[in-house]
C-alpha cells in the first residue's frame, strides 16, 4: 500500500510553518502554533480524523491571531491534498454531525478538486481565548481552497461558543475521515474521469 503522506512548509514575513500529515494513522499529533484554542482544535481534528497532523508555527501574534490561523488552514490542507494523490480509490464524500452538549454541527466535505465554502457557525462571542471568532470561519474557508474541497459546515444548534467550534471541528475530523478512506481500490470516483 502506498504511504498517503506529505511535508510541505510555508515561510513569508507573517509566518513560519512546517507540517506533515499521514491520512492512515492513529489520529496523535503534535501541534504548536502559539495559539492555545487553535492547538486544541487541531488535536482534536487529527484524533478524530485518524489523521497523523504535525504542525509547528511561528507567527506574527504580536499584530493578531489571523495570518497564524489563515496560513495554518493554507498548510493542512495542502498537505492534505498533496497526500491524497491524485484521489484514485477514495471515498470523496463524507458527512458527519457531531455533538458536544448542548452543540450540534453539520460537516458535509467533497474531495471534488473545486474549492468552495460555506460556513455558518453562530459566534456570539468575539473570541475564544486567544482565537477570534472569525478566523475560526476563516480557517475552514481557508481549509477548503488548499484541500482542493467543497466544504460546508453548520452549527444546527448551540449556545456556548466554545462548544459550537469544538463540535465543527469534529463534525469535519469525522467528514474527513469517510471522505479520505479508500474504498473504490483503483477507480477515480467522478464521472469526468479526473478529481481536478
Amino acid at each position: 500500500m502506498n504511504l498517503r503522506t506529505a511535508t510541505t512548509s510555508r515561510t513569508t514575513r507573517e509566518t513560519k510553518i512546517e507540517c506533515s500529515v499521514n491520512l492512515d494513522s492513529s489520529g496523535d499529533s503534535s501541534i504548536s502554533t502559539g495559539l492555545g484554542f487553535l492547538d486544541h482544535m487541531l488535536d482534536a481534528l487529527s484524533r478524530h480524523s485518524g489523521i497523523k497532523v504535525t504542525i509547528a508555527c511561528v507567527g506574527d501574534l504580536a499584530v493578531d491571531d489571523h495570518h497564524s490561523i489563515e496560513d495554518c488552514a493554507l498548510v493542512l490542507g495542502k498537505c492534505i491534498d498533496e497526500a491524497l494523490g491524485e484521489r484514485v480509490g477514495i471515498e470523496r464524500f463524507g458527512s458527519a454531525y457531531a455533538p458536544l452538549d448542548e452543540s450540534l454541527a453539520r460537516c458535509v466535505i467533497d474531495f471534488s478538486g473545486r474549492p468552495y465554502s460555506c460556513v455558518d457557525l453562530g459566534f456570539v462571542r468575539e473570541s475564544l481565548g486567544d482565537v477570534a471568532t472569525e478566523n475560526i470561519t476563516h480557517f475552514f474557508e481557508s481549509l477548503a481552497v488548499s484541500m482542493r474541497a467543497t466544504l460546508h459546515v453548520d452549527l444546527i444548534r448551540g449556545k456556548n461558543d466554545h462548544h459550537k467550534a469544538e463540535a465543527a471541528f469534529k463534525a469535519l475530523a469525522l467528514a474527513l475521515r469517510h471522505a479520505t478512506r479508500i474504498t473504490r481500490a483503483g477507480l477515480m470516483p467522478s464521472t469526468k474521469g479526473t478529481l481536478s
